[in-house]
């Protein structure tokens, strides 16, 4: 199977996850989707992001810091993001960010700063 391919389907299935969790978590469930923010339900395809991460980030194949490693992102380097989802905590922050710059692959929210609206859930 193509590495495209099982990307994908593993966002999925991890998307799938992060929907039950925030199906049993109203904390989780919260976002800033809805009129109250001004956004009426719309929301761009994908969300804009900036590394933090001195001397850069490892972006991994699941929303953990012990799966595969299959990308770098440098720090100051701007990256898209296509939504969140829920993870192994990284310095207390249990957000990943799904992005989609040259493959599909997980990075920890706690080194990516938002750039405009916060991402929303897988």
């Amino acid at each position: 199977m193509p590495l495209r391919a099982t990307l994908i389907r593993l966002g999925i299935a991890a998307a799938g996850g992060a929907l039950v969790a925030g199906a049993a978590s109203p904390a989780l469930a919260s976002d800033d989707w809805g009129d109250h923010h001004g956004h009426h339900g719309h929301h761009p395809k994908y969300y804009k992001g900036r590394v933090n991460a001195p001397g850069g980030l490892n972006l991994r194949d699941r929303p953990t810091r012990g799966s595969a490693v299959i990308g770098f992102v440098p720090q100051g380097q701007e990256v898209s993001i296509f939504c969140k989802t829920p993870g192994e905590s990284v310095r207390g922050n249990h957000l990943w960010y799904l992005l989609t710059d040259g493959t599909w692959a997980w990075g920890a929210a706690h080194y990516i700063d938002n750039i405009g609206p916060t991402p929303r859930w897988c």
